[in-house]
């Protein structure tokens, strides 16, 4: 055997540590600059932007992609023609699809049907029901009610409707849920509506999506406390800030609201989508708008939701 032959195997273990460690190094730095992808879409409800979309529906929701946006929450839905933005149904899902853009939910306006008789109000449900097929939406939602319909009495309407909607949506593959405002939390004479909706619905028929600008505006209890009294059924989150002098509307981060320790209660809440939305008070315009709220969105509050 010649010495080169004798000193081999020592050579090759030593380039073989040589080359792990080497192979390790780089694997450390891929791991810490390895950033997970995000578990939530960012989300919006297009109700923000209602301005651009009248005057041109496809230009304005390709900015809203390039923004980085990719999860939408409906409204306006025209239930005679199953309609959306002028849109039948389906066309809108394939302009939804062109840019890479979902839609889990919409706000569907229940209110009307509150004293209308129950075959009407089915009739409407399954319109309701033959929309959110054609966009592949899992949430059909209640948004609004009416002046008149926020006494304890329209509460326990509300709660009773809510229950035949959950009925009606069995077997479809699309699920119902609540949206709150502020006159939820009003007291009449130590009641208050939200407890109404939260006592008297069913928890497997009725979800709920929190408005967090307006529990934080009106609420005697923290958004945390809320979620504790139904742990999982806040399936959905309308994240918005508020001004610091008004308390309207703001974009994320010009506001009041700190939702660094409210995100982080997405598990226990059962959250499943968020949408940023804000009503109005544009620092410039609505485009301007959800691009700051976006942007402040992804450098400082995307970390919190776990």
């Amino acid at each position: 055997m010649t010495t080169s032959e004798q000193n081999r195997p020592k050579q090759n273990r030593r380039n073989f540590i040589k080359q792990s460690s080497i192979l390790a190094s780089a694997a450390l730095i891929g791991f810490t600059s390895f950033k997970p992808k995000a578990k939530y879409k960012m989300g919006l409800q297009l109700f923000t932007i209602r301005e651009p979309l009248l005057k041109d529906v496809k230009g304005t929701l390709k900015k809203v992609a390039d923004l980085g946006y990719e999860n939408l929450e409906t409204y306006g839905f025209d239930g005679t023609q199953v309609k959306y933005y002028g849109y039948d149904a389906k066309e809108f899902h394939n302009i939804l699809c062109d840019l890479n853009l979902t839609t889990t939910t919409g706000h569907y306006d229940f209110t009307s049907f509150l004293i209308k008789p129950e075959d009407d109000l089915n009739r409407y449900v399954d319109q309701c029901i033959e929309g959110a097929h054609a966009l592949k939406q899992d949430y059909i939602t209640w948004p609004w009610l009416d002046p008149q319909s926020r006494t304890i009495d329209k509460f326990k309407l509300v709660a009773e409707k809510l229950n035949l909607i959950g009925e009606r949506l069995k077997g479809s593959k699309v699920l119902l849920a609540y949206h709150n405002h502020d006159f939820e939390f009003i007291e009449h004479d130590g009641k208050i509506g939200y407890d109404v909706i939260l006592n008297e619905t069913d928890p497997q028929l009725v979800k709920l999506q929190i408005d967090l600008y307006w529990a934080m505006l009106s609420s005697r209890l923290s958004p945390h406390e809320l979620f504790l009294k139904q742990p999982g059924r806040f399936v959905m989150w309308h994240v918005k800030d508020m001004d610091k002098k008004t308390r309207d509307y703001t974009e994320l981060g010009n506001g009041s609201i700190d939702y660094k320790p409210i995100l982080p209660d997405a598990k226990l809440a059962g959250l499943e989508n968020y949408f940023i939305e804000q009503g109005g008070n544009f620092a410039k315009d609505p485009m301007q708008s959800i691009t700051d709220s976006a942007a402040f969105m992804k450098q400082h509050l995307e970390q919190y939701l776990k």
